[in-house]
């Protein structure tokens, strides 16, 4: 609930009431503050609205699973990609409290089927609706010269798509890791890899919230845990006090660049139903390391030696 929810809701009213097919699917634990009687709104206008994984006896095996993906397709021709929520902190002003800071892409031509195929996928499971035909997915011709590859497929027992395509980007940069993630927690694994990018020469940094400025000071005290040996194998951390930064993002060598849903924790690589987009592009990756710079040029970096001393 709130003036951004509000507004969004109206937009999606004003358009099905135009004759415009709208379907909405949302996390049935991640939109439990939406209310009630802007649900009823949206459903009596003729939205499709429906709910992942509702608290019910039927479900209770697959509570956990949640979907964590922030997609929206229009017409099948234009995709939005990325960290943002529908809560009043994404509109807030810098500097005033509860402001949260994010990124995410407007996508164009072929990949747009990519990301329909992600909400269909979602979409298929709740409601038995099958998309089928150009109504839905238009011819679309290339509309621009970045290469983009879309990570999302879960299969079952196996490692899912948006874990293997960071952990294959990691291993494969020769020269700098940037990370910006709101929920640093990697895995054994992971610490390991960027520890081995290190010793290769690559400069390995992460940007994060710190506690005052998250919104989930818990996760980021359990994210501690790891800062030793981190910063032991070289990686620098840096934390930033002022908002939430909750984009999910990072660069390789300044030429391969990934933006997203997924947080870099277990939940997100192997529980929750997330997506990622990459790009292979100088100019797009160099736009990604300016907010990498925006943001570090107030944060703290955490130093071993006074962190060792805590």
């Amino acid at each position: 609930e709130g003036a951004l929810g509000s507004r969004l809701a109206e937009a999606f009213v004003d358009r099905a009431r135009a004759g415009v097919a709208v379907r909405i699917l949302l996390d049935a634990t991640g939109s439990k503050r939406m209310g009630k009687a802007i649900e009823e709104k949206l459903q009596l206008a003729g939205c499709r609205l429906k709910k992942f994984h509702t608290w019910s006896l039927a479900n209770i095996g697959v509570l956990n699973e949640r979907d964590h993906r922030k997609l929206a397709i229009v017409d099948g021709r234009v995709a939005f990609v990325g960290g943002h929520c529908i809560v009043d902190g994404w509109q807030a002003e810098p500097g005033t409290e509860g402001h949260v800071a994010d990124v995410s892409v407007r996508l164009r031509g072929p990949v747009v089927h990519s990301m329909q195929s992600a909400f269909s996928e979602n979409w298929v499971g709740r409601t038995g609706e099958l998309f089928l035909g150009e109504d839905v997915f238009p011819p679309l011709e290339r509309v621009g010269d970045i290469a983009i590859h879309a990570a999302f497929v879960k299969p079952e027992g196996s490692a899912p798509a948006v874990k293997i395509l960071h952990h294959a980007a990691i291993c494969c940069a020769r020269k700098r890791i940037w990370i910006q993630n709101p929920y640093f927690l990697p895995e054994p694994d992971a610490i390991d890899a960027l520890g081995e990018a290190v010793k290769r020469g690559v400069d390995v940094r992460v940007l994060m919230p710190s506690t005052s400025g998250s919104d989930n000071p818990m996760v980021q005290h359990a994210g501690h845990r790891n800062f030793e040996k981190l910063l032991r194998c070289g990686v620098r951390l840096l934390e930033y006090p002022s908002a939430l930064l909750h984009q999910k993002v990072m660069t390789i060598d300044g030429s391969w660049c990934a933006v997203g849903t997924a947080n870099f924790d277990d939940r997100s690589f192997e529980t929750n139903d997330e997506i990622t987009v990459a790009f292979i592009d100088v100019a797009t990756a160099g736009r990604l390391d300016a907010i990498f710079e925006r943001y570090a040029a107030d944060a703290s970096e955490i130093e071993l030696a006074r962190w060792s001393k805590r």
